[in-house]
């Protein structure tokens, strides 16, 4: 009667997402069903997010494994967008929980620039390094929180033009188109 309990939600329209290592990949395919409510709601961003204890780092600390997936729709409509965070890589022998986190980033393509925000809790402004390369910008910080994503600008930007702003945990950058 008690694995019973477990294998069905809590209660009407719940999700129930398994958050062990071993069934990642099974909680996070159940979110492709609150994707589908997501579309049919036109709601305009849900997230979902979980965690777990994988191992130690190379410091002997508690390594925690961090995941979740952020759908939004624009309010005119067209394709859900879905954004992965945390700190699992897929390798080919199967997952692992890596000690730097991908970020949750969004980018706006304006007239003449464009604007990358990022969410970097826990970080300090002198820990954000980042480069630009035509369209690719890529993101990382030291420090204790550790973050590292690489993005896909939607046109090659003009690295002189950068411009960083930072504060509560949000970083913004500003770059003008080449």
């Amino acid at each position: 009667m008690a694995e019973e309990k477990k294998d069905k939600p809590a209660f009407e329209g719940s999700i129930n997402i398994d958050l062990g290592f071993g069934n990642l990949f099974k909680g996070l395919g159940n979110f492709l069903d609150v994707v589908s409510e997501l579309v049919e709601k036109a709601e305009e961003v849900q997230e979902r997010t979980g965690e777990f204890t994988a191992g130690t780092t190379a410091k002997g600390e508690p390594m925690r494994g961090v995941y979740g997936i952020r759908v939004s729709t624009l309010a005119k409509g067209g394709a859900p967008k879905v954004d992965t965070f945390g700190n699992i890589r897929t390798t080919e022998k199967g997952p692992i929980v890596d000690e730097r986190r991908e970020p949750i980033v969004d980018i706006f393509d304006e007239d003449g620039a464009v604007l990358l925000v990022a969410e970097l809790p826990g970080v300090a402004d002198g820990d954000i390094e980042i480069t630009v390369e035509g369209d690719i910008l890529t993101l990382t910080t030291t420090g204790k929180r550790r973050y590292a994503k690489e993005i896909l600008l939607p046109a090659a930007v003009d690295a002189a033009t950068l411009q960083k702003a930072y504060a509560n945990g949000i970083l913004e950058v500003r770059a003008q188109k080449a």
